[in-house]
């Protein structure tokens, strides 16, 4: 199988590397499309620190990275950066990338649990060493609990429909296996978009809560400025809304910190504002679309410590 090309890959290592000799943070390492043209674009003096909670995507990037001395690795949530950054004793950054949500080896992968294209056991954890699986936590939680995470993080408007379904299936047998769930949802569903899989937006809402990847971006954006140095840049590519508006809103109220008459000559330091947005979002092009049908839903936003 060929290196799947992440979406936006140069509009974001655009964006993001202005210092060649400057230290970058790949918080997302995926199979390492992003951290290849990073390195590609930096001089001897440049380094990557590649970071991924998936223990898989790690192993790839030791193997694929072993002749490159200007990469480091470390299997953590993107959010324990500023933890990783402090334990190192690195200075500042010179700029971050998230490529956030499931990568596409995680996707076309069975017995990661995360479609219900193929059949496979129910796990769905990027780091699939620790914690709870998708099938654990269904076999357990309340009916109350399934329902508002497929409506909270999933956007399904049946979600109550569906939890009852698979409370009343999982005392029959544990539902293991994504098969199962995307048909007990796909029979619960009572309205379906053409051409979209009824169990797609459950199977959004379960994966990101069992990974908790909203409250990591949360953690992330609290401390990111710190970790970037002046002239430092922060790009996040989102596939979901409920993550690009939090980092939308995450920029703008970075630029509200406080607010001035325009007219008035004040420098950015004295208003307290120390990151500001880069352009306006950026989505993939047509034809990317057409090439990678994931990129529909991707968003682009790009910010940059000035204080």
């Amino acid at each position: 199988m060929g290196r799947h090309t992440p979406v936006l890959l140069t509009e974001a290592v655009e964006a993001l590397v202005s210092d060649t000799d400057g230290l970058y943070v790949d918080g997302t390492y995926g199979r390492g499309g992003h951290s290849f043209e990073i390195l590609n674009r930096l001089s001897e003096r440049g380094s990557v620190l590649a970071i991924d909670k998936d223990p898989e995507a790690i192993n790839d990037g030791r193997i694929r990275f072993k002749q490159e001395f200007r990469i480091s690795f470390c299997r953590e949530s993107f959010a324990c950066i500023p933890r990783l950054l402090e334990e190192k004793r690195l200075d500042p950054v010179s700029g971050i990338l998230l490529d956030l949500g499931v990568s596409s080896a995680q996707l076309e992968s069975p017995d990661r649990g995360f479609s219900f294209q193929t059949d496979g056991p129910l796990d769905m954890r990027m780091d699939n060493t620790t914690g709870e699986s998708a099938a654990d936590w269904l076999q357990s939680a309340s009916k109350e609990d399934i329902a508002s995470v497929i409506k909270e993080f999933g956007g399904e408007r049946y979600a109550r429909r569906i939890s009852a379904a698979i409370v009343s299936e999982r005392f029959k047998s544990p539902i293991d296996s994504t098969k199962r769930l995307a048909e007990i949802i796909k029979k619960a569903h009572p309205s379906w978009v053409r051409g979209k899989h009824p169990a797609t937006k459950s199977f959004q809402g379960i994966r990101i809560y069992i990974n908790r990847e909203l409250q990591d971006l949360d953690h992330f954006l609290e401390h990111v400025v710190d970790m970037l140095k002046i002239g430092g840049r922060l790009v996040v590519i989102s596939f979901h809304s409920l993550e690009d508006r939090r980092v939308k809103r995450f920029i703008r109220d970075q630029e509200r910190r406080e607010i001035f008459p325009r007219n008035l000559p004040i420098p950015d330091s004295e208003k307290l504002i120390r990151l500001v947005k880069v352009g306006s979002a950026i989505k993939p092009s047509k034809s990317e679309i057409i090439k990678n049908n994931r990129a529909r839903s991707a968003v682009m936003r790009v910010a940059e410590r000035v204080a």
